[in-house]
């Protein structure tokens, strides 16, 4: 990525969630699931920061470690923010289940020949370091994403799809499975969105305000401009005090700080290019010397660029030594 793409982005202008997402690198995996009937219960430790479980027909209960139990029908998606142990059942008591192992494997079982089985999907969803500390703060312990709620109803279709496509011996079905469970991730987001009343203070709850949307997209168009509170305030239409009380409630930070971390984000992901210059990079992000772009820089993922491109392997990731520097660095955008 050349440094004018910091700035010549208009598919992403006017949708800082797209920008988010793909800065953060989220995507969705299938790992597996089963079909069982009668009475059963499974119980499996979780080694997935983010595991989902899917139900496709029937209905279960499940209960993680720190959350209550709940039951979960089909349709419904229930996302495991950092939870340690996963127990479902078929019945929540008075009764004496099968009990069954099933691991996180990427595999598919058929457990009986029971007429009505319940189905459940499994997977996760894959964040890179930064992503992972921002979605365990904007998410509950256990997200439940239900069939019934207001805009869900597709859902339950693509879950559907999903199944359809683990199940059949098709070509191209990993492909298929592949984009599909990236659509998944996405409408769990988005369903979650539209209860913005009972989001926490988060990047979540700020992309999904349509008063600060404006002003959130501006700084995303064009993160190396010069912004103040009074430009900013009048790109959402609203008074400087009420811009900036608005903005800290829903995103948890003022405004310039959640620009300064955006910064960051993208100097991240530009340094993964050995021929972007951290000298022209700089001033595409509106730092006006080298010196004051690579202290911010240290200050926010806690080591300067040339070191943090240093440490690049060569899938472009950063190796676990630094990972924690730069998640905790990325912590004020949450």
């Amino acid at each position: 990525m050349s440094p004018q793409d910091l700035r010549d982005r208009p598919q992403s202008a006017g949708d800082p969630l797209s920008e988010v997402l793909r800065l953060v690198e989220v995507s969705g995996a299938i790992s597996g699931g089963f079909a069982i009937g009668g009475a059963w219960t499974s119980s499996y430790r979780l080694t997935m920061p983010l595991k989902f479980a899917a139900v496709v027909r029937g209905g279960v209960w499940m209960q993680a470690d720190g959350v209550a139990p709940v039951r979960v029908d089909a349709g419904d998606i229930v996302v495991l923010n950092h939870r340690r142990e996963l127990t479902m059942t078929s019945t929540r008591e008075g009764a004496f289940p099968v009990e069954f192992q099933h691991s996180e494997a990427n595999t598919f079982v058929t457990v009986d020949d029971h007429a009505d089985r319940d189905v459940v999907l499994g997977g996760h969803i894959d964040v890179n370091d930064v992503g992972r500390q921002l979605l365990s703060t904007a998410l509950p312990p256990l997200l439940h994403v239900r069939a019934s709620a207001p805009d869900a109803s597709h859902l339950h279709n693509l879950i559907d799809q999903v199944y359809d496509e683990v199940i059949a011996d098709r070509i191209g079905a990993d492909f298929a499975i592949t984009q599909l469970a990236q659509l998944l991730v996405l409408s769990i987001l988005r369903t979650y969105l539209k209860d913005t009343e009972s989001l926490p203070p988060s990047w979540l709850a700020l992309l999904s305000d349509s008063r600060l949307r404006p002003a959130v997209a501006a700084m995303h168009a064009d993160p190396g401009n010069r912004w103040c509170l009074a430009d900013l305030a009048r790109t959402a239409a609203m008074s400087r005090t009420s811009f900036a009380e608005r903005f800290r409630a829903l995103a948890g930070v003022p405004p310039l700080t959640y620009l300064g971390t955006l910064r960051m984000l993208l100097a991240q992901r530009a340094l993964r290019d050995p021929d972007v210059r951290v000298g022209v990079l700089a001033a595409q992000l509106g730092y006006t010397s080298d010196s004051a772009f690579s202290n911010a820089f240290k200050r926010e993922v806690g080591m300067s660029p040339l070191r943090y491109r240093a440490g690049l392997g060569q899938d472009g990731c950063h190796s676990s030594s630094s990972s924690a520097a730069t998640s905790s660095g990325m912590s004020t955008l949450v």
